[in-house]
């Protein structure tokens, strides 16, 4: 079994209208919010061996705010994943290298929540579990899901995944005093 970890940025700063929005920096609530997410993915055991990256400045800052990961990870930062629709993500996973157990994949809405959606599967989101019913809602900044992969990576498919687990920043107990 395969794991796959998705995660979307944190909570963004907007105050320099003059940057672009792949210049676009974390905001103190996201840096604070992606410590703790660090912190739960460390207290869970949750390792990846790789992490794909998004290239954008407040991917790669959520990404040094979980630090420190085990292993340490391999990062790759990949400028196709700014802003990638599900597709794409799920064509860049389909091309880690098989000897990965766990991958981490740092990116952005809405394509994170159409393939975590997409990897659920219909099947899976019919059954309207708490957990599925949670995924459907939405993908706030800083939310991580966890599905089991059963496929070699490049045979990932729709449907190809089992929803684990997901949490987000408001879940954890260092986050609680986040002010919104």
């Amino acid at each position: 079994m395969r794991q796959l970890l998705l995660l979307r940025h944190a909570k963004s700063s907007w105050d320099d209208p003059r940057l672009s929005d792949h210049a676009r920096p974390l905001n103190a609530r996201g840096r604070r919010a992606a410590v703790a997410m660090g912190a739960a993915m460390r207290e869970l055991g949750l390792a990846p061996d790789i992490v794909l990256v998004s290239s954008a400045r407040r991917t790669l800052q959520t990404l040094e705010a979980l630090a420190p990961l085990e292993g340490p990870p391999l990062v790759e930062p990949m400028d196709d994943l700014y802003l990638a629709a599900w597709p794409s993500l799920l064509d860049v996973l389909r091309e880690v290298r098989e000897t990965a157990r766990s991958v981490l994949l740092l990116g952005h809405n809405p394509g994170l929540h159409d393939l975590a959606m997409a990897l659920a599967g219909p099947a899976a989101m019919a059954t309207a579990s708490p957990m599925t019913r949670r995924l459907a809602e939405g993908y706030p900044t800083g939310t991580l899901t966890e599905f089991s992969i059963a496929l070699p990576w490049n045979r990932l498919e729709a449907g190809g995944g089992r929803l684990l687990r997901v949490l987000q920043p408001a879940d954890l107990p260092s986050a609680e005093e986040l002010p919104a």
